[in-house]
């Protein structure tokens, strides 16, 4: 009870199972641009009923050392909306792509600004809510970065230390985190660079 009433005063947290430390970490708050907004109302007043999500690759940003040059912007959207999702923004925007291949990156979305990527959204994905609009969890992230190797591209290199970082400042879920990870085949892989990052 009392360890409970720590947590809830932010004198300690629980960055995992057992392990308590002094202090609270702040929770993942990224920078939600107007454009951002947007997009995602103006999916919502189309589609009232459906689970999605929006999000920019450059949320990352902050846990990398080295800076890339582009970001894409991502609706995950369940699966049998994609399609319609996909027609909708195709309708008044470009450079919008559904689930792309690893060739359909590499022959024209690395070579175009402000493109938007929608693809399907893994069911019972952690996700959050900032500015009155749907987002991933910083959980969901981190590992789609070790999964969606296409999408993550400017990742790849640094997966171990935007692991640490993002550990190290923001508030992670770990048990949300392995049970997502689990669902995307990533469980072994997640649990080895959250020991690593712990063990620093």
């Amino acid at each position: 009870m009392y360890l409970s009433k720590l947590k809830r005063k932010g004198t300690i947290s629980t960055p995992s199972k057992g392990l308590y430390e002094l202090g609270s970490r702040a929770l993942f708050s990224p920078n939600v641009s107007n454009s951002l907004i947007k997009i995602y109302n103006k999916i919502k007043r189309e589609f009232l009923y459906i689970n999605f999500c929006v999000w920019e690759s450059r949320w990352l940003n902050d846990f990398m050392r080295h800076q890339p040059f582009k970001y894409y912007t991502v609706v995950e959207v369940e699966k049998d909306a994609s399609e319609p999702v996909f027609g909708f923004l195709n309708e008044t925007t470009n450079n919008v792509f559904l689930n792309p291949s690893e060739e359909i990156f590499t022959r024209y979305i690395e070579n175009l600004d402000g493109v938007i990527i929608v693809k399907s959204l893994i069911s019972e994905a952690p996700l959050a809510e900032s500015q009155k609009i749907v987002i991933p969890a910083l959980e969901k992230l981190l590992v789609d970065m070790l999964t969606d190797r296409n999408l993550f591209s400017a990742q790849q290199n640094e997966t171990e230390y935007i692991v640490k970082t993002a550990i190290e400042k923001y508030a992670i879920n770990e048990k949300k985190m392995k049970r997502y990870a689990l669902r995307r085949n990533r469980e072994n892989e997640v649990k080895e660079l959250i020991n690593i990052s712990l063990a620093k």
